[in-house]
């Protein structure tokens, strides 16, 4: 067995103690904490919100409910630390997830794209520039696929017909409803307790009260939006490719890899350099985008 010298064997152990020590965080009760926490500031937001009005209400929610600003902040924040910790969850454990069955592994996989789509339409109905170009960025996506885009947009969006109608009605039932069904064998399961994890709360809490949700208003002379932070790398790459190559196709492919990036695959090597490079390069997409 080779030893490293004692210069770089001290640099080496130190960087697998941290590694271990964030392994061993509680990852997945944090990110149920920031869900739980998510849902009940969101009925809060909801009883305020009203669809065919939405910049109007999300303005009024900031400046006339009672510590309205707070709780549309911590709905917001506490969505974003949701899918954050998951996604770091699923790294922490992920060889672990050998013991799940192929039907198991494609449910759980399937809960982040759908946390994804729950941001989306989240920023869309707060119904200001960032949420608007969004909402029609990805309508003008959808109808690109060929056959089935109208339905699909008719089915989701259908922002330029219905305005947020259908977007809303997603946002809080439809889209809350399958994550539940992808992620209750896991929920049903693995249970917390809230008195554990109070210092995570409190942090969430303090957070939402100092730290206000992103608001847009309208202003003239902008001929440039950037969308959300997650969204930044497609609508970069909107401007070298076409809608259905840059928002469909390379995306689909991205995913199809995370699915296929079961343990056991025997072409798990480069699946997860396909997934990295991915990673990397929308990376540098966001970043272009965000220095525009």
């Amino acid at each position: 067995m080779l030893l490293l010298p004692d210069p770089l064997q001290r640099p080496f152990s130190l960087i697998s103690r941290h590694f271990s020590a964030v392994k061993d965080i509680k990852w997945g009760a944090w990110a149920l904490t920031a869900f739980y926490l998510s849902l009940l500031s969101g009925i809060v937001v909801g009883l305020q919100y009203d669809y065919l009005h939405p910049s109007y209400a999300t303005a009024a929610l900031d400046l006339l409910a009672p510590y309205g600003r707070f709780f549309r902040s911590l709905h917001f924040f506490t969505s974003q630390f949701f899918f954050l910790f998951s996604c770091i969850h699923l790294l922490a454990v992920y060889q672990k997830t050998m013991k799940y069955s192929i039907a198991e592994w494609l449910l759980l996989l399937g809960t982040l794209p759908l946390i994804l789509l729950l941001l989306f339409t989240g920023y869309i109905l707060r119904g200001d520039n960032t949420g608007s170009s969004a909402g029609l960025i990805a309508e003008h996506i959808i109808l690109a696929i060929p056959v089935v885009g109208h339905a699909l947009n008719n089915l989701l969006f259908d922002i330029s017909a219905d305005g947020l109608r259908k977007v809303y009605i997603h946002h809080v039932i439809g889209l809350d409803l399958l994550l539940l069904i992808f992620a209750w064998n896991h929920l049903r399961i693995y249970r917390i307790k809230i008195r554990d994890h109070l210092p995570i709360i409190g942090l969430m809490l303090i957070f939402s009260v100092f730290v206000s949700a992103p608001f847009e208003p309208d202003r003239l002379g902008i001929s440039y939006i950037s969308g959300p932070w997650f969204f930044l790398g497609l609508q970069e790459l909107l401007r070298y490719m076409p809608p259905l190559a840059a928002g469909v196709v390379i995306p689909g492919i991205f995913l199809l890899a995370l699915f296929s990036a079961y343990p056991t695959n025997k072409y798990l090597r480069s699946i997860l350099i396909v997934l990295g490079a991915s990673l990397i390069f929308y990376t540098v997409l966001s970043a272009i985008a965000w220095m525009r």
